[in-house]
């Protein structure tokens, strides 16, 4: 029995040194980890904290998920072309 398809959320994870530990401000933005584009949280999650892991040795390095869906929507969450 195969399951129904999930309805794709993209998810970004993006990393980099922040310039302080205050406030989520990157030291560089032209040096930005880009780690990928992913369709659900769940793979999202994996990508985010295999490159933390990476990085742990770097007190101000760190990486986050942005739910894009939420972006390209925000009232829903869906997304939608022109």
């Amino acid at each position: 029995m195969s399951e129904a398809p999930q309805e794709q959320l993209l998810h970004l994870v993006i990393g980099g040194e922040l310039s302080t530990l205050e406030r989520v401000e990157f030291k560089d933005l032209t040096a930005i980890d880009f780690v990928g584009a992913y369709p659900n949280y769940k793979a999202a999650y994996d990508a985010w904290k295999s490159a933390a892991q990476r990085t742990v040795d770097n007190a101000r390095m760190r990486y986050f998920i942005i739910h894009a869906h939420r972006l390209l929507d925000p009232e829903t969450g869906r997304t939608h072309s022109a």
